[in-house]
């Protein structure tokens, strides 16, 4: 790569660098000139490059050097930089304190100095995709029996997902200025829509005062016994983010999601048609018995139609492939945000995911699940839903609500997750105590009781990292599998919890 005439056609002789690999020297000297002619151009490249990006170790150095001066507020040029180098063997090879000197009088235009810059952190991203292709093709070449080749698949999607989002194979600690600048961020984004959500709404509105709607980087449990409506709200919440989905230039400058989101769903219990049948249902507001027997009015089939159609360009994308294991959610995960974006990922559910490698014991198991899960959510930064079977200890008790500690086989799951829910219907249990036809005054009290109790349900938060516990009150309809916003009998702008 030859732009123009190198200062010194060596470099830095140090036996490990590859001589072969892409580099631009020029360049390197280039940049480093601007830099020590006018420290200002530093301000311009600062976010581009470090000094591993350099292909020349001493001219990584200088960088360095260069960098800590100038974020000092110190000079930097080849006289105030010479005392820090004077014992650096590779500048002694590259002809000692006179080679700074070279640099600057061979500096690059300030206007150009960017350019260079995006120049040699590209030919670093090369450098680092031929490190990575050569570490794939030296494990699959060494036959070893614990390293099965769908484990390498995962691992090379992983470091190639890493190296392609973020720019760097490694990632290390941050200061806390930076911390605090994202912090200040994502309330500003709250602040903007009126205090309302800092995250992507469920599309429920009191759902979304309590949590402050979906972080990112956030692993949220939903769980409950079975018939109390997890997956149906599960589905809801995803096809509320989905159908409201625009793309568009976020706060920060990137493209990406302004309302709603893409959502995978990992349907590990039923099939992608089914899935699709709920949502459906919702959606046209006609019973899914109905829709399975195709037993419709012509005007619920024209609805039906109507939500088919609209649901055909809605981001949701549903995977059913049964018993996945952690690994490879991941790695389809990381493979759809690359391909098609993804904003929230839903996974029903957690139970049935199975681990990278067996484990002694089921809690260990399912402790490896929870972590790969929440790993998933800081990693990809979005906010995972995970669906969770309870344990039959809530059927032995008279009040059944559930608590966190009904949550089955693991005490990880309480502990990784940022929020755990709980979704409770009084009217299922309420209506397994029918009494006897004769008995006349307990009917009466009974089915004053279950009138109260119709078409209500409850979303218990246990634990909130972010936020305070409680209870919502929601509208469920059973024969959509539809969840929404409890209609009250009265009406205000703001809801005391």
């Amino acid at each position: 790569m030859n732009g123009m005439t190198p200062i010194s056609n060596e470099t830095a002789t140090e036996d490990a660098t590859p001589v072969g690999l892409p580099h631009s020297i020029e360049a390197e000297q280039a940049l480093l000139g601007a830099l020590l002619v006018n420290n200002d151009v530093y301000d311009r490249i600062a976010s581009t490059i470090t000094e591993k990006h350099f292909f020349d170790p001493v001219h990584g150095r200088i960088f360095e050097v260069i960098a800590r001066r100038i974020q000092k507020n110190a000079l930097a040029s080849p006289v105030t930089i010479k005392a820090f180098l004077e014992d650096d063997p590779g500048l002694a090879e590259l002809g000692g304190p006179a080679y700074l000197v070279r640099l600057a009088g061979a500096s690059a235009s300030v206007f150009a100095a960017r350019d260079y810059a995006q120049m040699i952190y590209d030919l670093a991203i090369r450098r680092d995709l031929i490190a990575i292709g050569e570490e794939i093709s030296a494990k699959a070449t060494a036959m070893e029996v614990d390293d099965e080749p769908a484990e390498q698949i995962v691992h090379a999607e992983q470091r190639l997902y890493q190296l392609g989002e973020l720019g760097n194979v490694e990632s290390g600690f941050q200061s806390f200025l930076k911390a605090v600048t994202e912090a200040v961020n994502v309330a500003n984004s709250a602040y903007q829509r009126d205090g309302g959500l800092a995250g992507i709404s469920t599309g429920l509105t009191d759902m979304d005062k309590k949590l402050g709607g979906l972080h990112p980087s956030d692993l949220l449990i939903l769980a409950g016994r079975p018939s109390m409506g997890k997956t149906s709200l599960a589905t809801n919440i995803a096809y509320n983010i989905a159908k409201v989905y625009k793309k568009g230039i976020r706060p920060d400058g990137s493209e990406g999601a302004v309302n709603g989101g893409v959502v995978g769903f990992y349907s590990l219990e039923m099939s992608a048609e089914q899935l699709a049948a709920r949502i459906l249902s919702e959606a046209a507001e006609v019973p899914s018995e109905q829709i399975r027997r195709g037993d419709m009015t012509e005007e619920e089939f024209r609805r039906f139609v109507q939500a088919a159609k609209d649901l055909e360009n809605c981001p949701l994308y549903i995977d059913d492939t049964a018993a996945l294991p952690i690994s490879q959610l991941a790695a389809r995960a990381r493979r759809l945000k690359r391909t098609h974006g993804l904003d929230v990922v839903i996974v029903d559910y957690l139970q049935l995911v199975r681990p990278a490698t067996a484990k002694d014991s089921r809690v260990n198991e399912v402790s490896e699940i929870t972590q790969g899960l929440k790993a998933i959510a800081k990693e990809l930064e979005i906010p995972v839903i995970a669906l969770s079977q309870l344990s039959r200890q809530v059927e032995n008790r008279e009040d059944k609500r559930p608590q966190l500690s009904d949550l089955r086989e693991s005490g990880s799951i309480e502990q990784d997750a940022d929020v755990v829910m709980f979704v409770y219907r009084g009217e299922y249990y309420k209506e397994r105590e029918k009494p006897a036809d004769h008995e006349a005054d307990k009917m009466m009290a009974w089915q004053a009781e279950m009138e109260d109790l119709h078409g209500k349900a409850e979303v218990i938060i246990g634990k909130q990292r972010h936020g305070p516990i409680g209870s919502i009150d929601l509208a469920f309809e059973g024969q959509f599998t539809k969840f929404s916003d409890l209609a009250r009998s009265w009406q205000g702008d703001d809801q005391e919890f």
